[in-house]
């Protein structure tokens, strides 16, 4: 079935707000939530918001994903998830030396670092079917060192 994205005009006008370098890196991530929401094969609808002036996602079954850059730290970038889900946690364990970590609630990348795609595109997955997942251990996920 075809993913239907329903999307917030007010997304598009705040990723031009970021500075231009930053502004290629979200919309990469962007492209990543959207690519594995088609993949997924219980996601067909993914709505684009605004959730705390961040762009955001969000799949019926699924747990918020954010995405942004801030200026206090301004040589990262992040994607961000519910700090109370037990998404990070279990990213942590499934993938510890793949990614930086803010505590429960992001992912952060470095501007220069080069993006661990398949392993990034499985964390997402996993946000995507939260609601799905939350009660097994590891989400449901093998434990996988790509």
């Amino acid at each position: 079935m075809q993913l239907k994205i329903t999307s917030n005009p007010a997304v598009e006008q705040r990723l031009k707000t970021y500075p231009f370098n930053i502004q290629k890196k979200l919309y990469y991530l962007r492209q990543l939530i959207l690519e594995t929401a088609s993949e997924t094969e219980d996601v067909t609808i993914i709505e684009e918001t605004l959730k705390w002036r961040e762009p955001s996602y969000l799949a019926k079954k699924g747990s918020t994903i954010r995405i942004d850059w801030k200026p206090k730290t301004p040589e990262q970038y992040a994607i961000y998830f519910k700090c109370t889900s037990k998404l990070v946690s279990t990213f942590k364990v499934l993938y510890p030396t793949q990614f930086k970590f803010e505590k429960t609630r992001a992912i952060l990348f470095d501007l220069e670092e080069e993006i661990p795609v398949k392993a990034l595109k499985h964390c997402i997955q996993l946000a995507l079917r939260y609601h799905q997942v939350k009660h097994l251990p590891l989400l449901g996920a093998d434990k996988v060192n790509t």
